[in-house]
């Protein structure tokens, strides 16, 4: 199995022995309680009240003395001496402890761990007895991290039994344990849902695709058995603090894969034998509510979880039959990501009155535009948000609902039964609505039902699938509706798409790139930045220089002239030209003023913007 590595300045080589003022630390291997606080007074990181405090706490409540020292120092949030406007959190307490020990801090980002590869390195009973936890493997060295820097008395016994140089690295004793759980519980999961498998007496081989017409002939694990519940939970639990928008469950010949998406991006987490993927599936297609039985079709599906925090976090899941089984993807709609305000969204203020001035008519249709994962949802929501008030009444048709709201009336869409799109704008129509939101507009049913709910005084939003703003009127168009009923109708269409955010915790001044400006503004002098930044990585971005994602827009209001040249054989790029006069500004502009605020970077926006023609 190929390893994963630290990055490189991650990994420091081990320092000699501690100093004498470190020896005062860990003389009985452990650090102790009694020899961390004195250590914190005499390096002036708390004061000599602080440690009567710490005592006083320690003695008043049981079972406290079991916890790491750090631990005990960092529940009572005293200030830092040194910086009294800084909290001494557990992180600044770990870095403290690197530092008297010599030894590089790491903060462990899961999502760079090879779980299946560490957690064989050693038990999970002698990594809890030393309070180790190993984080990189390759064929030379073993990194491990630690939160006891001074008991080195496992370093002799396993660099003999492992054969490869051990380094170490300090890291928070909260991280330490709580992966050393989760990391060999999943393991533990993983391998007693194969050996259930096995036992069965089953026929391991997967639903490959020559076997995808006959069902039932491959036995499936126990959907319902605790280890492959365990595993599903920890992967949601998992998915939900990684930030991710997207989970993919994707089956190969021997070992299937799973990846989370996170601020757009692909990673890879995890592997996991292909039987115990199939039951993890099937686990999952339970949980939305799809036919297990059914593995040729797609299917759709949804979850209602709850969160650590307690949020409701709704998934939405989709299967798709591939050559080695079925690929799950579930998208995840976390009501604090999915609704936001509109400067959240990377409204500018001029922005945001267009948009309001569109959405805020008793009637007219409304388009949001874009590719796939472009953010069209979040825009609607938080718009249908802002929006529902007590004295509207709002109603959705949606292909699937992708996050359930109590403003909203909403329906779904069901091809089984004949209720698609059409007939469910048809349906409300009788249902006295103020605003309909489309889930999106596919064939020119739908487009004819919207322009009707429009045409008696309704407000309409919905979604295409076009590149930039101007298009949308010949995909109308295309779809078979009349040039003069887009003239009556349309109010507005807005193009956009997401890019990455610099991370606020460490991005950094770099030379402004004058050519990729150029590039990028084209036709448009636009003033160059007077700051330029760039990522650099930190913990808080997993070393990834980005942070979230924000939205770039090209709005295009339908005017008397724009509406003029809506006919069957119209000039594309007369419209765009005419549009930009009347004030549209397209999306490089928007990435410009992102850029040029230092919220993103020029290589980021280049990427998701549409080519010049």
């Amino acid at each position: 199995m190929a390893t994963r590595q630290l990055p490189t300045d991650a990994i420091a080589k081990p320092a000699a022995a501690a100093t004498a003022q470190g020896q005062a630390l860990g003389l009985h291997h452990r650090i102790d309680l009694d020899e961390t606080l004195a250590a914190l007074v005499g390096d002036g990181v708390i004061s000599e009240v602080d440690m009567r405090r710490v005592r006083a706490d320690v003695r008043t409540t049981r079972g406290k003395l079991e916890l790491h020292p750090l631990i005990l120092v960092a529940n009572l949030k005293l200030a830092d001496a040194r910086d009294p406007a800084k909290p001494l959190s557990l992180e600044v307490l770990t870095h403290w402890l690197a530092g008297k020990a010599k030894l590089p801090y790491l903060k462990i980002d899961p999502m760079k761990i090879d779980v299946a590869a560490v957690t064989q390195v050693v038990s999970h009973a002698y990594a809890l007895r030393y309070r180790i936890l190993p984080v990189a493997v390759s064929e030379m060295q073993v990194v491990f991290a630690t939160s006891e820097p001074f008991d080195t008395r496992w370093m002799a016994d396993l660099g003999h039994i492992l054969r490869r140089d051990i380094q170490r690295m300090v890291a928070s004793p909260i991280d330490i344990s709580r992966f050393l759980t989760e990391w060999w519980g999943v393991q533990r999961s993983i391998q007693r849902a194969r050996d259930a498998k096995a036992e069965a007496g089953e026929n391991s081989a997967l639903l490959n695709f020559e076997q995808l017409v006959e069902l039932g002939k491959t036995g499936d694990l126990g959907v319902d058995d605790r280890h492959v519940v365990h595993i599903v939970d920890w992967l949601l639990q998992y998915a939900f603090e990684q930030r991710a928008s997207d989970i993919h469950l994707e089956p190969r010949r021997d070992t299937s894969a799973i990846r989370f998406r996170i601020d757009g991006v692909m990673h890879k987490v995890f592997e996991l034998p292909t039987p115990v993927m199939t039951a993890v599936t099937s686990r999952v297609k339970i949980l939305g509510r799809m036919d297990v039985a059914e593995k040729r079709r797609p299917q759709d599906g949804r979850i209602k979880t709850r969160s650590q925090g307690g949020r409701e976090v709704e998934l939405r899941l989709s299967s798709m039959p591939t050559a080695f089984g079925e690929k799950i993807v579930m998208r995840i709609f976390d009501p604090d990501i999915v609704v936001k305000e509109f400067r959240q969204l990377g409204f500018t203020d001029e922005e945001e009155a267009n948009w309001r001035g569109m959405v805020e008519r008793p009637h007219g249709i409304v388009l949001v535009t874009g590719p796939t994962g472009s953010g069209k949802t979040t825009t609607l929501y938080s718009t249908l948000k802002v929006l529902a008030t007590p004295d509207l009444n709002v109603c959705t048709v949606e292909d699937p609902i992708e996050m359930v709201s109590p403003e909203f009336n909403q329906m779904q869409v069901h091809n089984a039964i004949d209720l698609d799109f059409a007939a469910g704008v048809r349906t409300l129509m009788r249902q006295d609505p103020d605003i309909i939101m489309v889930g999106e507009i596919r064939d020119l049913e739908t487009a004819q039902m919207a322009v009707q709910a429009s045409l008696t005084g309704h407000l309409v939003l919905s979604t295409l699938h076009t590149n930039d703003a101007p298009s949308a009127l010949t995909r109308l168009l295309d779809l078979g509706v009349p040039h003069y009923l887009i003239q009556s109708t349309l109010t507005g269409v807005v193009a956009q798409r997401l890019v990455r955010t610099l991370c606020a915790h460490c991005k950094v001044e770099v030379p402004f790139d004058e050519r990729g400006w150029l590039a990028m503004t084209a036709n448009w002098k636009l003033p160059p930045p007077q700051q330029n930044f760039g990522p650099k990585g930190c913990t808080e971005c997993r070393k990834t220089g980005f942070q979230g994602r924000t939205g770039i827009y090209e709005m295009m209001r339908i005017s008397a002239p724009l509406r003029a040249l809506i006919q069957p054989s119209m000039d594309l790029a007369a419209v765009a030209a005419t549009a930009l006069a009347e004030g549209m500004r397209p999306l490089r502009v928007s990435a410009a003023a992102q850029v040029a605020r230092g919220v993103t970077t020029l290589r980021e926006v280049m990427n998701v913007l549409p080519p010049i023609e």
